[in-house]
């Protein structure tokens, strides 16, 4: 089952500068255990252990273009040639 993931610019430096990647897992959750197989640090940088396992807090991850946080979090449930998008959270503006 494959499923390409977008990798924002800020966590390139994970998957060797590819805007693109592609994994595997039945769950949002065991996507990104596959993808810290292949790509070492990532994990760390989409998952809060110490929150019980969910998505850190300034991390926005789409699945098909719906926010998983309105599906079922990190248990959301995928499909072959799902398309699974990671984009930082941006704040800011001026005063």
């Amino acid at each position: 089952m494959a499923i390409e993931v977008r990798i924002p610019t800020i966590l390139r430096q994970y998957t060797d500068g590819q805007k693109a990647v592609e994994g595997t897992g039945n769950t949002l959750a065991e996507l990104f255990t596959d993808l810290e197989a292949r790509h070492t640090g990532i994990q760390a940088r989409l998952i809060d252990e110490a929150n019980g396992e969910q998505l850190r807090r300034f991390v926005n991850v789409y699945l098909n273009d719906e926010d998983v946080r309105f599906l079922d979090g990190i248990n959301t449930k995928l499909s072959d040639g799902d398309s699974v998008t990671i984009l930082p959270a941006v704040a800011g503006g001026m005063a």
